[in-house]
């Protein structure tokens, strides 16, 4: 991972696991990841040959040009590169390990960015992982103008994460980022 935001969610969904193989969906809490909130998106992934947008940041959306809601995942991205996403979506649900993803993408005169994405497995009320949270943003290093949009994405390297790739991003955790906590309110009865 070479991404700032990358390496903040996957410890940050490492944290949330609390012991278990994957967090829940519901306990993902958006104050948390503010900061990149707009690159941000939630993959059905149910079928992992054909996972849809249940939620995409603005960012996103902005990139590619549309709204992604429900959309296919996989139809971003170029031929050669389907089949191999496809089979990793399936392996990662299956090892229940987080995915991260390098791409090269296309954009309109010819020019290309370099993208990196991270895939980490979440469950839905209490079942089997089948969607995940994800963060995809342009590498530093790559330049664009505001008009530029990618039109499609080729896979150029990949790794699932191992726990023993999971380093604490920010020492400080959780004193000075508490993980949320379901507040319960008990209500008052008076007596007359």
């Amino acid at each position: 991972m070479e991404h700032v935001n990358s390496e903040f969610l996957v410890d940050y969904w490492s944290r949330l696991r609390k012991g278990r193989t994957v967090p829940e969906q519901s306990e993902i809490d958006p104050r948390v990841i503010k900061h990149f909130l707009p690159s941000v998106f939630i993959l059905d992934a149910s079928n992992p040959s054909f996972p849809t947008y249940r939620l995409a940041g603005t960012a996103l959306c902005k990139r590619v040009g549309f709204e992604l809601k429900g959309t296919n995942f996989l139809a971003q991205w170029d031929a050669h590169s389907f089949e191999t996403l496809a089979s990793l979506l399936r392996r990662s649900l299956r090892l229940r390990r987080p995915v991260c993803l390098r791409s090269v993408g296309a954009v309109s005169e010819e020019g290309v960015l370099e993208l990196e994405t991270l895939l980490a497995p979440i469950s839905a009320h209490g079942g089997e992982p089948t969607r995940f949270v994800g963060v995809s943003q342009i590498l530093p290093r790559t330049r664009t103008s505001n008009t530029d949009s990618d039109t499609f994405q080729h896979l150029s390297a990949w790794k699932i994460i191992s726990d023993d790739d999971l380093v604490p991003v920010y020492a400080g955790w959780p004193s000075t980022l508490p993980l949320p906590q379901r507040q319960v309110e008990i209500g008052r009865r008076s007596y007359g």
